[in-house]
């Protein structure tokens, strides 16, 4: 049973919209089958069985009748009576005989006809239920001739058998019709809820998203609306706090850069001045960490322009730099924060290698950015901790050699907040390939 699981599930409707019109459409044509058995079983084939049974009655009556009498001219009372009383025309063909053949029934209503005649009649009979449109014709064989009993169809099967097929199928494409609209407008506060999410993940604040539809989805919106006011209020507050600490510790270092520019020059106050420059480096590096770009909004840009400025100011270190971009390049970011993460991340390959390669392109619904050099590289045990704020795989606390620690942690903030992903992996030079992932 297991194992048909996922074999069941490959045939499964992938959209809440599609399984949930399974759900009401499924148990309706199950009723419906049910249905249509039942009827046929019990209604059409009770009353199609005492309608044959009726005919064969009455030409069973006719024929003992008829044969009674010593000899029949075709102009008998009986004849006329049948006509207006059974809605049947007599035919007598004296000294006929029927052929020595049978007619294999070819449908339901023959096959009851003839287990009715069969029943009811004890001379030689043949039916015939496709020479005369829409007619069926009984031919008996009597001691001196053959007697012709010629019917409509529709007195052998009951016309409500189409009503009831129309009414029911007509219905059901009523309630589908009816379905399907009222699940589209349960669906769509889903649809959009989904769209709020997804926008606020890359960057967008959703202004004009509100709590509609059922219940339960009014409540997941206002929950994810409570969610995005939390977080809004978060990122205000750190770079609100994050200003006022700016202003409180450069303050006191630009007093120290005061004091040493008034001290006599010697090896302790160069010292001290390569300190204060390296706690100014640091302080920078921590702000642009915590204060992010939050308070940007997204807008349609160049991507191919934006990695031309990036490679062109990154060519100052003197490293060879290739780029490789489709264009057009049209996307949707935060201009100046993706700025900085492809800068950080063009930096740390020129850093530590000595040709670097820049390639963009459009693929599979996503925009895809690889940086590649040809230096050490970084182990696959260390990927996931160079994300970490501060964390160095260099042992020397030099910034000018191992940076801050903070260059990688930025540009993968900066890309999840695109609702990206930042990826490391090998270069084809065999150092590090950082691959940015973005969906448009």
């Amino acid at each position: 049973m297991a194992g048909l699981t996922p074999f069941i599930k490959r045939f499964l409707p992938r959209s809440l919209f599609g399984r949930s019109l399974m759900i009401i459409v499924t148990p309706m044509i199950l009723v419906q089958v049910i249905s249509t058995y039942v009827f046929y079983d019990r209604h059409w084939d009770l009353i199609t069985r005492r309608l044959s049974g009726a005919v064969a009655g009455e030409l069973a009556f006719v024929v003992e009748l008829l044969a009674e009498e010593p000899s029949i001219e075709g102009d008998e009372p009986i004849f006329d009576m049948s006509r207006r009383h059974f809605w049947a025309e007599l035919t007598y063909r004296p000294g006929d005989i029927l052929p020595n053949e049978t007619i294999v029934p070819s449908g339901l209503l023959e096959e009851k006809l003839t287990r009715e005649l069969n029943q009811r009649l004890s001379f030689p009979h043949r039916l015939d239920a496709r020479t005369i449109e829409r007619h069926v014709k009984i031919s008996v064989q009597l001691p001196n001739g053959v007697l012709d009993f010629v019917t409509t169809r529709d007195r052998l099967f009951s016309s409500t058998t189409y009503v009831f097929l129309m009414w029911m199928v007509g219905s059901s494409l009523i309630l589908f019709a009816v379905a399907v609209v009222f699940m589209r407008n349960q669906i769509r506060p889903i649809r959009r809820l989904a769209a709020a999410a997804d926008s606020f993940g890359k960057g967008s604040d959703a202004p004009g998203f509100k709590p509609e539809g059922a219940a339960e989805v009014r409540l997941a919106a206002s929950a994810f609306i409570r969610m995005r006011d939390r977080i809004q209020r978060q990122i205000s507050q750190r770079t609100e706090m994050l200003a006022g600490v700016s202003h409180d510790l450069r303050t006191p270092l630009t007093r120290m850069r005061l004091q040493l520019a008034m001290m006599a020059g010697g090896e302790d106050a160069e010292a001290l001045r390569q300190d204060i420059a390296e706690m100014e480096q640091m302080l920078e590096g921590y702000l642009a960490f915590a204060r992010g770009e939050g308070t940007e909004q997204a807008q349609p840009i160049d991507l191919a322009r934006l990695l031309r400025e990036v490679t062109n100011d990154a060519r100052h270190s003197g490293r060879r730099i290739v780029l490789r971009a489709e264009e057009p390049l049209t996307v949707t970011l935060r201009p100046n924060a993706f700025k900085r993460a492809l800068t950080n991340l063009v930096q740390n390959a020129c850093r530590y290698g000595k040709s670097v390669e820049v390639a963009a392109r459009l693929a599979h619904g996503q925009l895809e950015v690889t940086i590649d050099d040809d230096g050490p590289g970084i182990p696959p045990e260390k990927r996931a901790d160079v994300f970490k704020p501060f964390f160095r795989l260099e042992a020397s606390r030099n910034p000018m050699t191992g940076g801050v620690g903070l260059g990688l942690t930025i540009a993968r903030d900066i890309v999840l907040g695109h609702g990206g992903e930042l990826v490391l992996g090998d270069a084809p030079q065999g150092g590090l390939r950082a691959t940015v992932l973005i969906p448009v």
